[in-house]
């Protein structure tokens, strides 16, 4: 079969899932139809936003299903009608059997990480957050049990340790956009041999990927440099990590921090106190040394560098962030 007859179904949702989506539409890969997440609305004015899959989809007019519910019965008439062959889901959320074992050829994920490490909803924020050196990719069949299904292909990346969740991000994007493209073809020419994940499974520990709430971005200033540095990369651009600072005038102020630098030094100070010029630097007492705030954000402000903060801000050695 070539690849203009082969019937693929795509699934996703965010800026992640496009770019897989555009590399099948541009080589010339017969996408029969798109589903992605139902409309929402978003923001102050809570206007209807279209998911970045969706509005590629139009764009390019491709088909589109937006089920609120994937056993409705009338949408798994409107997906048998378009006897796929094959469906990708990139990004977007846990199908029924009725559903992924409904092509012949079966259906396969685009998951960000090297699995089985990273099972789970933030696969990247995760990696980031644990200082690892190293994340990836991977196609995967789906079965039962949410990203554990027979693994068909992987790649894996170097993290830099100046690198935030946002960089690893747009890396594994392009990645996998290719890897979906290369998958398929190994479909294709039926040159497959999947690899069950227990015979994948690392020597040490094996670390999930859950997702990430509001609490879960908040920081503990009683861990050590090395963790709370990795810990606001990890969340940096998105969802940002935070904490609560009483700043000069006693105040309790929500701060967002997206870019730190680590200070070793030993010290006596108190975990949270603040070690500030008043102009350009504020670094903040943690265990083993200082983070370095280099870019913040206060409530209703845009974020800014330390130091043009402190142009209109006032801070002293009597701030603390709040444990």
């Amino acid at each position: 079969m070539k690849k203009e007859e082969l019937r693929i179904v795509y699934m996703g949702t965010p800026d992640f899932a496009v770019e897989p989506l555009k590399r099948l539409v541009e080589g010339g890969y017969h996408v029969v139809g798109v589903i992605t997440m139902p409309d929402k609305p978003a923001g102050r004015g809570h206007k209807i936003q279209y998911s970045p899959v969706k509005q590629y989809a139009l764009d390019h007019a491709l088909p589109l299903l937006q089920p609120d519910k994937l056993k409705d019965e009338a949408f798994l008439e409107e997906l048998r009608a378009w006897k796929a062959d094959l469906q990708i889901v990139v990004a977007f959320r846990m199908l029924p059997e009725v559903v992924w074992n409904m092509p012949r050829l079966g259906t396969f994920n685009l998951h960000a990480s090297l699995l089985p490490q990273y099972r789970g909803a933030a696969p990247i924020n995760w990696a980031v957050i644990n200082g690892d050196t190293q994340t990836g990719i991977t196609t995967f069949f789906l079965k039962h049990e949410i990203d554990t299904g027979e693994v068909i292909q992987q790649v894996a990346i170097p993290i830099k340790e100046s690198d935030n969740v946002g960089v690893v991000h747009d890396n594994l994007m392009l990645l996998g956009g290719q890897l979906v493209v290369e998958t398929v073809d190994a479909i294709l020419l039926d040159q497959v041999h999947p690899i069950p994940q227990e015979e994948m499974l690392p020597a040490g520990e094996l670390r999930s990927a859950p997702k990430i709430f509001k609490e879960t971005c908040r920081i503990a200033w009683t861990q050590s440099v090395k963790s709370i540095y990795d810990f606001i990369r990890g969340l940096s651009p998105y969802p940002g990590a935070w904490t609560e600072m009483v700043d000069a005038e006693g105040n309790t102020v929500v701060v967002k921090i997206f870019e730190s630098e680590k200070v070793l030094e030993a010290h006596e100070q108190p975990f949270g106190s603040i070690r500030t010029d008043g102009k350009q630097r504020i670094e903040v007492a943690v265990d083993g040394g200082f983070i370095r705030i280099t870019e913040l954000q206060l409530p209703g402000k845009k974020r800014l560098k330390s130091d043009e903060l402190l142009r209109g801000y006032r801070l002293t050695d009597a701030c603390r962030m709040i444990q």
